[in-house]
């Protein structure tokens, strides 16, 4: 490989389409290192293929017929791919791809038929209509049996599932190649230098969770960790403006869960548009600019008329949640002007409750596998469901293992709302070459950090240090 001067690069080398928008909002990089075009003609209907072994992809494919089901035998995109002119010509629309894997428009359900959807619902709601008056110890039983099988799902892969963040890793490799360059810088990915972040919250459910709070935030405090409560706006229990400044006073932040926590909000558009009303007023009035929907029922399509600066409600992998599916990404990104900071890890009520577990070695693994890819590492943890001292202590344990590797210098623990101004600043940033260096420029530079991007036997390593 040869040293590439980006300066020199001929501008038609850099097609003017959204393809490469994907890789340019996720790296960061100058445009000029991000030469993706298309090639072929589309599908009629979207589907499953691959890019390259392993590495899942939802849409329509140029060159190959895409299967209804990622079990199927699956067309290789990657074996498709044409350099021509500098120029990476994809047989899929990148941006197209990476979008339908984060909005989760592969999942069944949005293809399912009318009457599979119905039935559901239906069952939906009869349970919902009991839950409140259901004890855990009857609830677990019921969703134990919902959840039976969930470990033969193929896709997302669990526990924690790359697919997105490998594809966009495999498309910079390719435009490495055809540009003839052996490292690409980018804006480091958190603020200074940190090889990952972490985020904490707390979705309150019930009355004794509400109460719980103040305790649980002394916990938290004591780990000099601060954390995001959800309170439910309506029916659930009463929330007071004092509760919001106690919460705020003391370094934590306040955000809105939902309506009334009744697992509807997503069930008709017209009614979900009628609470989202509801919803902006809460938002207003307490002064939010978080939200997360209850039980993690979420519909990307209608999230923008949630008047909120950022969402908590896709996860990584869904297996373990009434609605299937999962982002498939360890990072941050946007759905419209809405920020997604999606859930990474296993819910403490699934971890205790669904899978019986009484060790934090899930919650350990799942940690390990996003630091290898520096994303966000996100929790959440009901109030409600670790008053007990078992759980409770397992609790501590976890706050002591993400201390540790604060100390090592290895994670950014920070409040939803921190990550939300960070990724919008980084999102505003760009990086310029001026008196033969690389500098970034944008509001809230001093804490970016330039990285390089470095290819190494096919694969890439990641290092702040500039190349020879």
């Amino acid at each position: 490989m040869i040293a590439y001067d980006i300066r020199n690069s001929p501008k038609k080398t850099v097609p003017e389409q959204t393809e490469q928008r994907a890789l340019l909002d996720y790296y960061r990089c100058p445009e000029g290192f991000a030469g993706i075009g298309l090639k072929g003609t589309a599908s009629r209907e979207p589907g499953f293929f691959q890019f390259g072994s392993g590495t899942l992809c939802y849409g329509h494919c140029h060159d190959g017929l895409p299967a209804r089901h990622p079990s199927r035998p699956l067309f290789d995109a990657g074996a498709a791919v044409k350099i021509d002119d500098q120029v990476v010509y994809l047989p899929f629309d990148l941006t197209e791809v990476v979008n339908n894997l984060r909005r989760e428009h592969y999942a069944s359900e949005h293809n399912a038929p009318h009457t599979g959807r119905l039935l559901r619902a239906i069952r939906r709601d009869i349970y919902y209509a009991v839950r409140p008056w259901m004890p855990v110890t009857a609830r677990k039983h019921l969703q134990r049996l919902y959840f039976r099988g969930w470990q033969r799902l193929p896709f997302p892969q669990w526990p924690v599932d790359h697919t997105v963040d490998r594809i966009l890793e495999n498309s910079l490799v390719l435009c490495m190649k055809a540009k003839g360059v052996s490292s690409v810088p980018f804006i480091w990915f958190w603020p200074d230098g940190a090889q990952s972040c972490a985020m904490m919250t707390h979705d309150v459910e019930t009355s004794a969770g509400l109460r719980f709070c103040r305790q649980l935030m002394a916990v938290n405090e004591s780990f000099d960790i601060r954390s995001s409560f959800q309170i439910v706006p309506e029916d659930r229990y009463p929330v007071s403006t004092e509760f919001f400044a106690e919460v705020r006073s003391r370094g934590f932040e306040v955000n809105i869960q939902d309506l009334n926590h009744d697992g509807g909000l997503f069930n008709d558009r017209e009614e979900f548009f009628r609470r989202a009303g509801r919803i902006n007023e809460y938002m207003r009035s307490f002064g939010c600019q978080g939200f997360r929907s209850a039980i993690l029922y979420r519909n990307a399509e209608w999230l923008e008329a949630i008047d909120a600066s950022y969402d908590m409600s896709f996860p990584n992998v869904a297996h373990l949640e009434p609605q299937r599916g999962g982002c498939c990404t360890v990072m941050p990104y946007f759905i419209g002007r809405v920020l997604e900071l999606p859930l990474t890890t296993i819910e403490d009520y699934s971890l205790f409750h669904i899978l019986g577990e009484s060790s934090m070695d899930i919650w350990k693994e799942q940690i390990e596998l996003i630091r290898q890819r520096n994303g966000l590492i996100s929790f959440i943890v009901h109030p409600d469901y670790i008053t007990e001292a078992r759980e409770n202590d397992l609790y501590k344990s976890l706050l002591g293992h993400l201390c540790r590797l604060r100390a090592e210098g290895a994670l950014w623990i920070a409040l939803p709302g921190e990550i939300d101004e960070w990724w919008r600043a980084r999102h505003s940033m760009k990086l310029v070459f001026q008196n033969g260096q690389w500098r970034i420029e944008g509001a809230g530079n001093r804490r970016a950090r330039i990285a390089y991007a470095a290819l190494e036997e096919n694969r890439l390593t990641y290092s702040f240090d500039a190349p020879c």
